[in-house]
C-alpha cells in the first residue's frame, strides 16, 4: 500500500509516522510487511485506510491542488473529510477509527 507513492513523497511517509505515533506501533511497517493475518483485522485496517486517505490528501494540498468549499465521506470516509476539514486531527481519527474497528470485531 503507498510504496511507492511514499518513496516518492515524504509527507506519505510523515503522516504514517504521525499516525503510528497515535496509535502506539508502526503503521507504515505494517501496510508494507505485515503480517496479513495482522493488517486484515478490521482495528489495523481502518486505520490503514484512513492514513492513506489522509497522507494523499497531503500529498494533494502539497502538489497545488485546488482546495474543495466542502468535504464529504461514508462510512469509514466520514473520519478522512472531518480531518481533511481540520474538524479533527489526525491523531485522535486513527484513535477513533481503531476503537470502531475493534468494536465490529466483537
Amino acid at each position: 500500500m503507498l510504496a511507492e507513492q511514499g518513496a516518492q513523497h515524504p509527507l506519505i511517509l510523515d503522516t504514517f509516522e504521525q499516525a503510528s505515533e497515535a496509535l502506539g506501533y508502526d503503521l507504515w511497517a505494517l501496510t508494507q510487511s505485515g503480517p496479513a493475518e495482522l493488517l486484515n483485522q478490521t482495528d489495523k485496517t481502518q486505520p490503514a485506510i484512513l492514513t492513506a486517505s489522509i497522507a494523499l490528501w497531503h500529498v494533494w494540498l502539497a502538489e497545488g491542488g485546488a482546495v474543495p468549499a466542502f468535504v464529504a465521506g461514508h462510512s469509514l470516509g466520514e473520519y478522512s473529510a472531518l480531518v481533511a476539514a481540520q474538524s479533527l486531527s489526525l491523531a485522535d481519527a486513527v484513535k477513533l477509527v481503531e476503537r470502531r474497528g475493534q468494536l465490529m470485531q466483537e
